[in-house]
């Protein structure tokens, strides 16, 4: 983990809003960096592999849809070519991970995909659009974005930014702008299938990039919005074709980790609530089973396959630990079938 300080980052108006947990105790509220000192003077496509160079009025780019940066003064985006399956798999992985995470934390988290995360000017007009892979919200009900983008300066940045690298590099421009808006935290995902655009030097892998009070990225080996969740276990998960035992292990433990770090569960989230609730009775009700089930099997071993089917039935309710426990001594202490049942049926199920 991370040994340095977390960085908060809120803006003015979500002071008032109802928070669901308070910041770490080691925060340190760092100003916003310039939101406009790591952009690009003139856009160069070479700044932005795997993409080019498309002219998208202010009157288009609401409706243009996915772009990786777009600039109000040029008129100048930079457009990925078509996405794939092994583009959008780890992003959408993401997206799906966090709300396994949700379930057994017991509080919800959002995610927005590539919604624009927006720069305005000082006339309030659009000034520079970004678009991510994915965005995540760890806290939605304090944090969500008032309106349709997520504005810098305006609304709570989201805790994570996942990016995957499939053809693109955001190291060569994106990241150090990312850095500048003060975006807390950025995920960069090099996915295991190749690409016959990728740099024979992109290795496949995820980095962590975390913001600290200077306001400069930082390499870690973990997250530090969900706690404990190592660079090689995202990796790992984003790339699986299906969510493997190990890895729904690893999403338990983080989900725990971030309930722990709350100090309490929330109580805004009942469906939630009814959904681990259930978890738990369903949980609950499969141990009795088995506990029945293991109970007459050793009746039949000692007194036949009859008494353990007249036992079957008088223990169908049974729910009492020590209930069971008694059933257990009287198997091996009476004489005889029969007596067993006797026994069995002068004591009501629990």
């Amino acid at each position: 983990m991370p040994t340095s300080a977390t960085v908060v980052r809120r803006s003015p108006s979500s002071s008032s809003r109802s928070a669901s947990a308070p910041p770490p105790a080691d925060a340190v509220v760092a100003p916003v960096p310039d939101a406009d000192a790591a952009a690009p003077t003139a856009l160069d496509a070479s700044e932005f592999p795997g993409c080019r160079a498309v002219r998208i009025s202010r009157e288009q780019i609401d409706g243009y849809g996915r772009i990786e940066y777009w600039d109000a003064a040029t008129e100048i985006a930079m457009v990925c070519e078509g996405v794939s399956v092994y583009q959008e798999h780890p992003s959408q992985r993401v997206a799906q991970m966090t709300t396994l995470i949700a379930l057994t934390r017991g509080s919800p988290i959002e995610t927005f995909g590539h919604a624009d995360l927006l720069l305005r000017d000082e006339h309030g007009e659009r000034r520079r659009i970004m678009q991510a892979d994915q965005t995540v919200y760890l806290y939605p009900k304090r944090d969500r974005p008032a309106g349709a983008s997520m504005v810098v300066g305006e609304d709570t940045l989201p805790d994570v930014i996942v990016e995957v690298d499939h053809t693109t590099d955001v190291r060569r421009r994106k990241l150090s702008l990312y850095e500048s808006w003060g975006l807390p935290e950025v995920w960069v995902e090099v996915p295991d299938a190749d690409s016959p655009g990728r740099a024979a030097s992109r290795a496949p892998g995820l980095t962590i990039h975390v913001l600290h009070a200077d306001g400069a990225y930082r390499e870690s080996a973990e997250s530090r919005a969900f706690p404990g969740w190592r660079a090689s276990e995202i990796h790992r998960s984003m790339n699986e074709p299906t969510l493997s035992m190990e890895t729904m292990a690893v999403l338990e433990r983080v989900a725990r980790a971030l309930r722990d770090q709350d100090g309490a569960e929330t109580v805004d989230a009942p469906f939630l609530h009814r959904i681990r609730a259930e978890g738990l009775a369903a949980g609950r009700a499969e141990g009795l089973a088995e506990q029945r089930t293991l109970l007459c099997r050793r009746a039949a071993r000692r007194f036949g396959a009859e008494t353990a089917e007249r036992l079957a039935v008088l223990i169908a309710a049974v729910d009492d630990p020590d209930h069971f426990a008694d059933i257990g001594e009287w198997i091996v202490t009476c004489a005889s079938g029969s007596a067993l049942l006797d026994r069995c049926s002068r004591r009501p199920p629990s």
